[in-house]
């Protein structure tokens, strides 16, 4: 909006009339007194002034707007028929007016003089209103840091004052925090504490992890540098993502070297427990076979229907003891894995041909999904056989009432794995639950009863699987049924 100022009305309708023929706002004021009010209350780009007016005259009032912040930076042309002198136009200028402008007026060179002023002062507007909007972004974000700084501060804290050995990696996996209880273990903020030569490279296994994104959980040994012992601990090293993308890895080291030698002890028990029970099992066996041979009972009779119960327990008290001779081996560091390429495919039949001979072929119905992956991969065929067999008969066994089992294979291209699934109908597992399926002796409570077992065969499948690479899983619904799955890098 243009101000114009002029005790002669003539020339305020005018000057009005010509600014308004080019679609400019026009405001007027007939005194110096009445333009102050209105420069002060409204916003100007422009204000046209007469020099020559009563009571108080132009330069008195330009003066008076530069005294104030608000009106200071507005353009001001003056208008004078009468004091058209040097003297005159310098004072013009020294009071603060952008231009100064002698009666009679070229209407067009007026209007020239006009949008220009008007033009620059919108221009000088709109950049002070981005300067204004950069300074409250430059506040913002110098908030932010310190926020953020305070955020950081206050988490870096919180990881000193753990227990564990805690530490932090940018999303490129180098660690760029560590805590006090970190120096214990390594010389270096920059370098992983040492492992026991018989445990996983910590390096390339959350090289792993990083690749596809996942957590790395993982027990190993570390040397304290001031005992030079070895003690067991816990990994976790968990990603942090920020909007679908991982910005850092946060991890800690729990010491669970007390745990490990009561466990170790236990396992020991078992071992020698479970070595002890063989030996006369297997005598109980043979004996069983001898009297089944010397008795020559007829199949249809219900003393050879009881021998054949007996031969039924011992197996399932073998099948048990086997599983607790791995478990400790598992423990120990001494299950063998004998990696060599064979065709899974084959594999996978072998594992359905064995459940469907050891089972009622009217009652069990295994379908095959998915393509049938005709490749060699390095893997132990009998250990994979073994997890396979393990899937399929906890399928049929938490089926009662449905017998239909589904296997499907698929081959990830892109993450290099083979993906093998095993799908039941049956009494499902607990959102909750899943998890805690793989851990050794773990036995969901709701089956417990109706079910027999130790809680061990699922967790030396996915020992098996954790010694080639791969990954274990499971998803289940309650009283629909679950699919328990496990993938092999395809080299």
């Amino acid at each position: 909006m243009i101000l114009i100022v002029d005790d002669n009305q003539s020339n305020l309708y005018s000057l009005q009339k010509l600014l308004e023929s080019k679609n400019f706002l026009v405001d007027t004021a007939g005194s110096g007194e009445e333009a102050l009010v209105k420069a002060l209350k409204n916003d100007y780009a422009l204000i046209i002034l007469d020099v020559q007016m009563p009571d108080m005259d132009g330069f008195e009032v330009a003066e008076t707007l530069a005294d104030y912040s608000k009106t200071k930076e507005v353009p001001i042309i003056f208008l004078s028929a009468v004091n058209t002198d040097k003297k005159f136009i310098t004072r013009g200028y020294a009071s603060g007016a952008k231009d100064y402008v002698t009666k009679p007026v070229d209407p067009e060179i007026l209007l020239l003089k006009v949008k220009t002023f008007y033009n620059l002062q919108e221009q000088n507007l709109a950049m002070k209103k981005t300067q204004q909007n950069l300074e409250q972004e430059v506040k913002g974000r110098r908030a932010s840091q310190v926020t953020m700084k305070s955020q950081i501060d206050h988490f870096h804290l919180m990881l000193e004052s753990l227990p564990q050995i805690a530490f932090t990696l940018n999303e490129e996996g180098i660690v760029d925090f560590v805590n006090g209880k970190w120096y214990e273990y390594s010389p270096s903020e920059h370098r992983f504490p040492e492992t026991h030569p018989d445990d996983a490279d910590i390096l390339e296994e959350f090289g792993r992890c990083k690749r596809k994104g996942k957590a790395l959980e993982l027990e190993i040994r570390i040397k304290n540098i001031i005992s030079e012992d070895y003690r067991y601990h816990l990994l976790r090293v968990t990603p942090v993502y920020d909007d679908h993308r991982i910005k850092n890895w946060v991890g800690t080291f729990t010491d669970i070297d007390a745990q490990k030698k009561v466990e170790k002890e236990k396992d020991e028990f078992l071992s020698i427990a479970s070595h002890e029970l063989k030996t006369p099992l297997t005598s109980i066996k043979a004996y069983i076979q001898l009297l089944d041979r010397k008795l020559k009972l007829d199949k249809e009779s219900s003393e050879a229907g009881f021998l054949t119960k007996v031969q039924d327990q011992i197996e399932k008290l073998n099948s048990l003891i086997t599983d607790l001779l791995d478990v400790s081996k598992i423990e120990n560091g001494k299950l063998k894995i004998n990696k060599k390429p064979a065709n899974l495919e084959n594999v996978i039949a072998n594992a359905i041909d064995t459940i469907l001979q050891t089972h009622d072929e009217n009652n069990v119905r295994i379908d095959r999904h998915g393509i049938k992956p005709d490749l060699l991969i390095p893997i132990d065929e009998i250990r994979i056989e073994q997890v396979l067999i393990n899937f399929l008969t906890n399928a049929i066994k938490y089926s009662p009432h449905n017998h239909q089992v589904i296997v499907t294979t698929f081959v990830d291209e892109e993450a290099h794995e083979v993906r093998v699934s095993v799908t039941d109908f049956g009494i499902g597992i607990p959102d909750f639950k899943q998890e805690a399926v793989f851990r050794k002796f773990y036995r969901v409570e709701e089956s417990s009863l109706q079910f027999q077992g130790m809680g061990i065969g699922l967790f030396i499948c996915s020992e098996i699987i954790k010694q080639h690479h791969g990954s274990v899983g499971v998803s289940s619904i309650v009283d629909e049924g679950s699919t328990f799955y496990f993938t092999l890098p395809l080299n």
